[in-house]
């Protein structure tokens, strides 16, 4: 069985006795990074399993040989660096390709980023567009003009070496939407946890004073 198992964002307190639980039982653990994995082992105190890598960078039989290991009836976990796998990280490879030879899947919700930033935006959110990283050259320029155009709630990761550059993207593409609710969440669940309230006429001024460390996401209202 492949248990894919949500682990916390920031604050360790986030993960779910259910998940502890599992990690206990499994016979080794797929990760990001076996470092980062090593170190939750760590500080839950879970004695140290079988970390078996697996990133954008792993091909494909390394994929099929841990599914092999599936198959002869192996339970193991998959895990990202931090939150859900699958979003915004690898894991949706070894998942579909789990699914195709019927091997059975159980999941083990817990943390998002982009889900909490949504919860404390204060915007509608019954329907919404999450786009992950946004592109960083190709594509780039059609996307922020089809935001332009978007009637959901848009909700999307940007790293702190690039939330200056895009928002200040934005304040040129949305320019026509001055008034239009945008809320950006930076090191959410951590210690410095902040969550902006601001509109696209104060993006240029935002993106000048925004504290550029840790991870953030963007969230843009509804036209």
């Amino acid at each position: 069985m492949l248990s894919i198992i949500s682990t916390p964002i920031g604050n360790l307190g986030d993960i779910t006795l259910r998940a502890i639980n599992t990690l206990k039982m499994v016979d080794a653990v797929v990760c990001e990074d076996t470092r980062v994995t090593g170190n939750l082992f760590k500080q839950l105190e879970i004695p140290k399993k079988e970390f078996i890598s697996a990133h954008g960078y792993t091909d494909e039989g390394k994929i099929n040989w841990i599914i092999e290991r599936l198959k002869k009836g192996e339970h193991l976990a998959l895990v990202s660096d931090a939150g859900t796998p699958g979003i915004s990280d690898p894991g949706y490879a070894l998942v579909s390709k789990a699914r195709l030879e019927g091997i059975k899947i159980e999941v083990i919700p817990g943390p998002a980023a982009f889900l909490a930033a949504l919860s404390a935006s204060g915007l509608p959110i019954h329907q919404f567009l999450y786009l992950g990283f946004l592109p960083m050259k190709k594509g780039r320029k059609t996307l922020f003009e089809s935001i332009k155009e978007e009637e959901k709630t848009i909700v999307f990761y940007e790293s702190v070496h690039r939330i200056e550059k895009t928002l200040l993207e934005m304040s040129e593409y949305l320019k026509d939407q001055p008034d239009r609710a945008v809320v950006l969440g930076r090191e959410l669940t951590k210690l410095h946890e902040e969550i902006i309230q601001t509109s696209v006429k104060n993006l240029v001024e935002v993106a000048k004073t925004i504290m550029k460390k840790g991870e953030f996401v963007v969230v843009i209202g509804p036209l």
